[in-house]
Parts: C-alpha cells; sequence; structure tokens
C-alpha cells in the first residue's frame, strides 16, 4: 500500500489523540477546582446554587471556547462520579487516554489484519473494542464493589442496631461501624461520618451517601433515618427490620441467578463464539474468509451477520436481566 496514503490515514488519529490529552491536562486544573468547591458545599451544607465570587484583584483573562466547554460539559463528571463509585484512583484524564490509546492500536491492528473483510470496518470494530476496555474494566470494578456493599450491608445495619440498644448515639455508631467494618462498606461510613463530623448536616451526608452509592438498599436506609428524625421512634427496631427484608431480597436474588445461570452462560457462549472463531481463523488460516470477504455479496453478509449478532446479544441480555 502506498505509504502517503496511510500517513493521511493515522496522522488524524494521532492528532485527534494529542488534542484529547491537552485538553485532558488542561481540564485537570478545573476539575480539581470543582471538586473541592464541593466539599466545601457538603460541609456547610448548602445545596443552593453558587455563589459568584467577588475579587479585590483585577479581573483575569476569560477563558477560552474550548476550556468553558469543558467545565460546562456533564460528562467529565459523570466519568469521575463513575470511577470513584469503582473504588479506583484514577483520573479521567488517564481513562480517556487509555480509551483513546486503545481505539488507535486496535484501529491499526484491524487495518492491518483486516479481519472482517472490510478494511475500514475491520479498524474501526477492533478499535472500538480495544478502546472499550479500560471502560468495560472500570465497570467491572463498580458492579463487583456495589455487590460487596450490598452483601455486607445487612451486618452494618444489624452493627448500628446493636449499637444504638447498647446507648451510643447514631452519629457514633457510624463512626464505630466505620472503623471496624471491612471496605466498602467501612469506607462509605467512614466518609459518611467524616462529612457530618465536619459540620455538615446528617441529612446532606446521607444524601451524598446515596449518590456514592446508588442502591436500592441504601435508599430504603436513608429514608427510614430521615423519617424517624422528623417523626420519632425506635431507629434500632426499624434498621432491624430493614436488615431482615434486605437479606430476604439478597437471598431472592441469588435464587433467581442460579435459576438463570444457564441462560447467562448461554449468552456469554453465544456472544464470544462467533467473535473468537473469527479471530482463530485469521490467524490460522488467513485465506479461509478471504473468498467471502473479496465477494461483493459476501461483505454484505458479514456486514448482516455483525448486525445480527449484536441485536442477539441485547435480546438475550433482555431476557436473562431479571430485577428484584
Amino acid at each position: 500500500m502506498n505509504p502517503w496514503l496511510i500517513g493521511l490515514i493515522f496522522l488524524p488519529l494521532f492528532a485527534v489523540v494529542l488534542i484529547a490529552i491537552s485538553l485532558g491536562g488542561r481540564f485537570l486544573e478545573e476539575q480539581s477546582r470543582r471538586r473541592v468547591k464541593k466539599i466545601l458545599r457538603a460541609a456547610s451544607g448548602d445545596s443552593a446554587a453558587e455563589v459568584p465570587e467577588t475579587s479585590i484583584l483585577v479581573e483575569e483573562q476569560r477563558e477560552d471556547p474550548v476550556t468553558a466547554l469543558l467545565a460546562q460539559s456533564e460528562l467529565p463528571g459523570r466519568m469521575a462520579k463513575f470511577i470513584q463509585q469503582a473504588g479506583l484512583d484514577w483520573s479521567v484524564t488517564r481513562l480517556f487516554l487509555s480509551i483513546a490509546i486503545g481505539f488507535v492500536v486496535g484501529f491499526i491492528v484491524g487495518w492491518k489484519l483486516e479481519p472482517l473483510g472490510f478494511r475500514f470496518l475491520s479498524a474501526l470494530g477492533l478499535g472500538a473494542l480495544l478502546g472499550g476496555l479500560p471502560y468495560l474494566f472500570v465497570r467491572h470494578k463498580r458492579n463487583r464493589r456495589f455487590a460487596d456493599f450490598e452483601e455486607q450491608f445487612p451486618d452494618a445495619l444489624d452493627f448500628l442496631a446493636r449499637s444504638m440498644r447498647a446507648g451510643h448515639a447514631f452519629t457514633i455508631s457510624l463512626e464505630m461501624l466505620g472503623s471496624e467494618s471491612p471496605d466498602p462498606v467501612g469506607q462509605e461510613f467512614r466518609t459518611l461520618f467524616n462529612e457530618q463530623n465536619l459540620g455538615a448536616p446528617i441529612e446532606t451526608a446521607l444524601e451524598n451517601l446515596g449518590a456514592r452509592v446508588p442502591l436500592l438498599d441504601v435508599r430504603l436506609f436513608i429514608s427510614s433515618v430521615l423519617l424517624q428524625r422528623q417523626t420519632g421512634g425506635n431507629l434500632s427496631e426499624v434498621l432491624i427490620r430493614l436488615g431482615y427484608i434486605i437479606r430476604e431480597r439478597f437471598r431472592l436474588k441469588g435464587h433467581v441467578r442460579a435459576v438463570s445461570a444457564h441462560g447467562r452462560l448461554t449468552a456469554i457462549i453465544l456472544s464470544v463464539l462467533p467473535i473468537a472463531l473469527v479471530l482463530g481463523l485469521t490467524f490460522i488460516a488467513p485465506g479461509y474468509l478471504k473468498a467471502l470477504a473479496d465477494d461483493p455479496d459476501g461483505k454484505w453478509m458479514i456486514a448482516g451477520a455483525i448486525a445480527g449478532q449484536i441485536l442477539a446479544y441485547f435480546i438475550m441480555r433482555r431476557i436473562i436481566d431479571i430485577k428484584i
């Protein structure tokens, strides 16, 4: 192939990566500033809109449109929250950079190997696959952390109930729970105690807990505590009953997962097997699929197979995804 053509194709990709790196670096300062403001608002209990800052200094130069666009975009903030929920110490820039590098590497490999017959489609497909691996890793860590939290949460509620029955205040019970429980429950309740200990109202600290751990069980716990503070009652008894309900729900969820395990395993095998077969044939017998890829109708058959595979994956996932 003409090297000039290869250069014209790959130079824009590297330019996009460099621009993404520079924009991510410029966004770090703005992101850290917004994080500090959020912590201060949580400590003061102020959930209203931000008050415009005043300064006796000379007004700074207006930011350029790119930085202003990054500051107003919700995607970096959502990704930062997504990483925080996964329990990782990554930055948003590191995640975006990993995705960009994976996409470029996959694009180059797909362009060279051409496993799907269409060179550009192969490059885009393999680039999207490798570029999505960092996001899938963070998502897996997030789901695993939420599953561990959900499993430990009933014991945490029993701990709070026993501590309050022994005569300790609710905030002291939170401190004891955070120091004696394993992560991720201990980490989240330590954060909850530290926020209210720094001066934030307990309502605001509980709302922040619900934002960090968006689980149904946590929302039930927050609603129970807030309702008890407004109407009164025996909070320890409420927490014991709530822990029993969560355990029964968790047991039912485990039973459903055991019943649907065959369907989930079948969906994984049917989704991975065609991809593994194509990649294996590409490396073992490169000319086996070349006749189909070179034929005009064969290319459309390959495209239809890929579309059908993607559609079948989402249909099987919808069938086996049983909500409890």
